[in-house]
């Protein structure tokens, strides 16, 4: 019954809302049509020396006085034709209304659906505008003498279900047109089976809705004693669930009392709880030590230990990241150290022997052709010697800083390579908080850069930019070379080892490569620096 009634309802209110959208459509292009031919005839009748459109059709014998007339039915082409007639001094002047101004306003189909149209009949029952179903036909000879035309041939306005000119049932509305001696009918029509279809969509539903609604109470009357045994059952095997330890399991009960409402809701609080620890204790054995869990209240012996647990688990990471960090620093240190006793020796050895060596070809050495080749060979292998020395442990980085360092390093490089470098030394003349361990793994990151470009990136130019802040210190690298994939590649040990130093300085490191552009953008903190 309530279907029913809701589809009834359903029906009046979807075709007042159709007739209501059509009234307004009709009511809209019969003002536009007005409007238009009150405008020509006050354009006619007020502009003076008026040019008088030439007819493709004669008139006959009448004498026609000043006004509007419907001259269809004596054009030849039986096209619609609003004249308009001014009768001066005993001469007929003529105007016709362009027939596309007045098919522009009967054409525009803004909330027509697919089958609506809008269209002017004369007082003859002809049509007097182009049919949209009969596209090829004159429409003056179509006739149309609907229960529409004929109530508005009578003076009336009005709306309803009938019959159009086709004999196909339509919503539509309608009123006459008068103006002076014109009459027209103009009415606004949409198919009824284009308007109901969605009623007959809602009346299948309806009919499955009801059938479904039949099924489910005979179902229900069917199994009724059914119904307080299953909870006890479902309840039976969901404890056996858990008491195997599975705590996924989420059973739909049906609740015919109070008891067994509640007895239900204290088991599935229950599951909630145990599942809650079993997903917590999951994610702390995948070590995600980031997860959070909230103990079910005060007496969750249970969400305390797993939270004890992770937290303990969270200090034992944080004491082995700083027990790895400490180690790493301590290698480097003892790295640094090596690279300063080869360096002193190489300086401090080798040095004072060339030079000697180099005084005793000078002085005991006769053949001068000779001495000179063998001078140049000892200049160069000093000079190769001092490089070699610089680069383990450059003297100028205790004397004038870090900044310094790097621009003799640089300059070495440009003299044995074809690669452009250009360093720009941004940090603080005076007061300079940068200490001697992070100026040193500066200098090693950088080496180490600029040696990986010139060995595999096949790079032209080198940017790099060192500046210091009151908070950290920045070292921006920049090659034009080939580039390397990140997510392809299996990095060496010299980016292996950049990564490292950034990391036993506290720092932060953000690598972009792609062909023609590889950069290094590195930060490291001053304050907050342990060496």
């Amino acid at each position: 019954m309530l279907s029913i009634t809701f589809y009834g309802q359903f029906s009046d209110v979807l075709q007042n809302r159709i007739l209501q959208q059509l009234n307004s459509i009709k009511t809209l292009k019969q003002n536009q049509i007005e409007k238009l031919i009150q405008s020509e005839w006050s354009n006619f009748i007020n502009v003076s020396n008026i040019e008088e459109d030439s007819l493709n059709f004669k008139l006959p014998e009448k004498d026609f006085k000043t006004g509007i007339y419907d001259f269809t039915k004596y054009n030849k082409n039986h096209q619609l034709t609003i004249g308009l007639v001014d009768v001066k001094h005993g001469k007929h002047t003529i105007k016709i209304i362009p027939y596309s101004k007045v098919m522009n306003i009967l054409l525009e189909r803004t909330g027509m659906g697919e089958t609506g149209e809008s269209y002017l009949v004369g007082d003859d029952y002809r049509m007097r505008s182009q049919s949209r179903f009969f596209k090829d036909s004159v429409p003056y000879d179509i006739i149309v003498k609907t229960t529409g035309v004929s109530n508005a041939l009578s003076g009336e306005f009005g709306k309803g279900l009938y019959k159009d000119y086709r004999h196909v049932d339509v919503y539509g509305v309608y009123g006459p047109i008068e103006i002076q001696n014109l009459k027209l009918v103009i009415l606004s029509e949409i198919d009824k089976e284009e308007v109901e279809a969605p009623l007959q969509s809602l009346k299948s539903r309806l009919f499955v809705l009801m059938f479904l609604i039949l099924i489910i109470a005979i179902f229900i009357s069917l199994f009724l004693t059914r119904i307080i045994a299953n909870p006890i059952l479902n309840m039976k095997n969901s404890l056996k669930e858990m008491a195997d330890g599975n705590y996924n399991e989420i059973n739909r009960f049906t609740k015919n009392s109070n008891e067994i409402k509640e007895m239900f809701e204290a088991l599935d609080n229950l599951k909630k709880s145990l599942q809650g620890a079993v997903n917590f204790s999951e994610e702390i054995g995948e070590m995600n030590l980031n997860s959070e869990y909230i103990p079910k209240s005060k007496k969750d012996a249970l969400g305390k230990s797993l939270i004890k647990m992770r937290d303990k688990l969270k200090e034992f990471r944080s004491n082995e990241n700083i027990s790895r960090i400490n180690t790493k620093r301590q290698l480097v240190d003892g790295l640094e150290n090596e690279r300063q006793r080869l360096s002193r020796e190489l300086h401090d050895g080798l040095g004072p022997l060339l030079t000697s060596l180099k005084f005793y070809i000078d002085n005991k050495v006769d053949n001068k052709v000779l001495r000179l080749e063998m001078g140049k060979i000892i200049d160069d292998t000093i000079s190769e010697i001092r490089i070699m020395s610089n680069a383990l442990a450059p003297s100028t980085m205790n004397d004038f800083g870090v900044g310094a360092a790097l621009t003799n390093f640089t300059e070495d490089i440009k003299k044995a390579s074809d690669a452009s470098i250009v360093f720009e030394d941004l940090l603080k003349q005076k007061n300079s908080r940068l200490t001697k361990n992070q100026e040193i793994h500066i200098f090693r990151i950088t080496q180490e850069l600029i040696n990986n470009t010139l060995k595999y990136a096949k790079a032209k130019n080198i940017r790099i930019t060192l500046s210091e802040f009151d908070d950290f210190v920045s070292l921006f690298y920049f090659d034009d070379g080939v580039g390397f994939n990140m997510d392809n590649v299996t990095l060496g040990s010299g980016i292996i080892n950049i990564r490292e130093r950034v990391e036993i300085c506290n720092g932060k490191i953000k690598i972009n490569s792609k062909q023609g552009r590889t950069t290094f953008d590195i930060e490291l903190p001053i304050k907050n620096e342990n060496n």
